[in-house]
């Protein structure tokens, strides 16, 4: 009998950051290892990671680390993993070179090169877990679902999924290998949730290549199509339906070259022919008509990009009269206000905006009844709900009892939790350490509320800095209070209350140096009190108030 638990490190009640956890008889096997990008109150955070503590701490139990797909959700947090657990990765072919490329952005790990080329028909034995593969569709060629083989059953990981009877060959699912997993006998399934609360038919790859095409074909104008950098099979349709329309393509958006050249190298990506991408540089030698310009962006949507582009502030390109900005992908719901904005500046500068949501539900992941069918398929004795917010883990958790599974056999898991599977049932084993850890820049995990709170505050407040000189031991002012503010008021029409200001500040620290003790955190402490509820009296603001207390020698 194998001793067997499950946990989950993110991907549960969030979009993203992709990460969990199959522990089976000593061995812990990884699967995927993702990242999401920051909340609009994250301010200056680049992204978003889960908190790997207790694979550092047991890193010499790692069998490996499985990716399902390319997207940043599954592999964008692989480089800060290996950074302190040198351990092998598998993943397809494509979803190995993507992930190279996250690697070799980063320092530590750029020179790390265990990595292991797998596909639908790989089996690897980990000493008596059984490890193989299924392909799986979704918004990105060569996508592949694990199964790790037991003897109590498979554990089963989807990864990003929904089922299309017209997708072409890298792309489709295999269903013939689904049906013979589930006949082997499924112990637990951890299956993607994105998409549950929606039973609405998401539209075919090739209604959404037909509507691509289509709308390009009937624009007389430029165009700018907006997309997401690793969506290669949106790519592919602008690429086709550029060639269809006689049109050339400028790839202008953050990582957009990398993964397109990559993709094309290895044959996932196909030109009709080899004029058909320009440089930027080369777009002054072509006509309107003759131009798509493929704005591609990280953080779901190139919403960015767009803005600077209605703005004149793009490296490359002004929206003008006669542009269309066509949009093939769906901003997500923390984006919507974003995008309202976006758009108003998009019409100001003269173009016009079209959404394919529009016309279409697009989708990469399954609907309800998809995960119905995978259900089905599969027959599973347990079901974990993950990759999604708590209303989709619930909507896929009603789906699942809708077509016969019991209750008390399906489980909405947070973050951290263990469940280790006992005498025929699976229980709560406890928790370990789980939540964000937040990257800014070179720094991982020191920007923490605190630092996000004060970064707020100076968002909307401003900072206020006030600089005193003082003679400790004669007890006295030597330099008055010089105050300095940024972002806080309109200094020539707020010059009483920085006069004011200086002269409570003389006042606090002369009747702080009359006394009998003397500290420097604590002098700090009381300039700051008084500044601070002198200025919300003065104006109901709360900057952020730096003193500054020098010592005259």
């Amino acid at each position: 009998m194998s001793n067997i638990s499950l946990t989950t490190l993110g991907g549960v009640r969030e979009n993203g950051k992709n990460m969990y956890i199959a522990e089976i008889d000593g061995s812990i096997f990884v699967l995927d290892a993702g990242l999401k990008y920051p909340e609009n109150e994250q301010l200056g955070v680049d992204v978003v990671i889960p908190n790997m503590d207790y694979l550092f701490e047991n890193s010499d139990r790692i069998a490996g680390v499985f990716l399902t797909h390319g997207h940043a959700d599954a592999i964008g947090a692989l480089p800060y993993l290996l950074a302190e657990a040198k351990v092998p990765v598998f993943g397809s072919e494509l979803t190995i070179e993507l992930a190279k490329l996250f690697v070799k952005g980063n320092d530590a790990v750029k020179k790390f090169n265990d990595f292991h080329v797998i596909d639908e028909n790989t089996e690897i034995d980990f000493g008596g877990t059984v490890v193989s593969f299924f392909r799986t569709t979704h918004s990105i060629p060569e996508s592949l679902g694990v199964v790790l083989k037991t003897s109590e059953g498979s554990i089963v990981y989807t990864g990003d999924f929904k089922f299309d009877q017209t997708a072409s060959e890298s792309y489709a699912t295999d269903f013939a290998r689904l049906a013979e997993i589930g006949r082997d006998g499924v112990l637990a399934l951890l299956s993607d949730s994105a998409n549950a609360d929606s039973n609405v038919q998401v539209a075919s790859e090739s209604e959404v290549g037909d509507e691509i095409t289509q709308t390009i074909a009937d624009w007389e104008g430029r165009i700018i199509v907006a997309a997401v950098a690793s969506n290669l099979s949106r790519i592919q349709q602008v690429f086709d339906a550029a060639d269809a329309t006689g049109r050339r393509v400028v790839l202008t958006g953050f990582d957009i070259e990398n993964i397109v050249r990559t993709a094309i190298r290895l044959k996932k990506l196909s030109l009709a022919n080899e004029s058909l991408l320009i440089k930027p540089k080369d777009m002054s030698r072509f006509e309107d008509h003759e131009l798509i310009i493929l704005e591609t962006g990280r953080m779901g949507e190139p919403i960015n990009g767009l803005r600077k582009m209605s703005i004149g502030r793009h490296r490359y390109v002004e929206i003008k009269d006669g542009d269309l900005v066509y949009i093939v992908t769906t901003p997500s719901i923390a984006k919507e206000a974003v995008m309202a904005r976006v758009e108003n500046m998009i019409y100001q500068a003269g173009g016009v905006v079209k959404l394919i949501t529009q016309s279409l539900r697009v989708s990469g992941h399954g609907n309800a009844r998809d995960l119905q069918l995978m259900i089905n398929l599969l027959q599973p004795k347990y079901l974990f709900p993950i990759q999604g917010e708590y209303r989709e883990l619930d909507a896929h958790a009603k789906a699942a009892m809708a077509v016969g599974m019991l209750p008390e056999h399906i489980f909405i898991p947070k973050k951290g939790t263990s469940m280790s599977y006992e005498n025929g049932d699976f229980v709560p084993a406890g928790a370990v350490s789980a939540g964000d850890v937040l990257i800014d820049g070179n720094a991982i995990g020191d920007v923490g509320n605190v630092v996000l709170r004060d970064r707020k505050v100076l968002s909307e407040d401003g900072i206020f800095i006030v600089a005193i000189t003082v003679n400790r031991r004669e007890k006295k002012i030597v330099a008055k209070a010089r105050v300095h503010t940024r972002g806080f008021v309109y200094l020539k029409k707020s010059r009483d209350i920085l006069r004011e200001s200086s002269e409570l500040i003389n006042q606090t620290v002369e009747d702080y140096l009359q006394g009998d003790d003397f500290d420097w955190a604590d002098l700090k402490g009381k300039v700051r009190d008084t500044l601070t509820k002198y200025l919300f009296d003065q104006t109901k603001r709360r900057p952020a108030v730096l003193p500054v207390v020098m010592e005259a020698k």
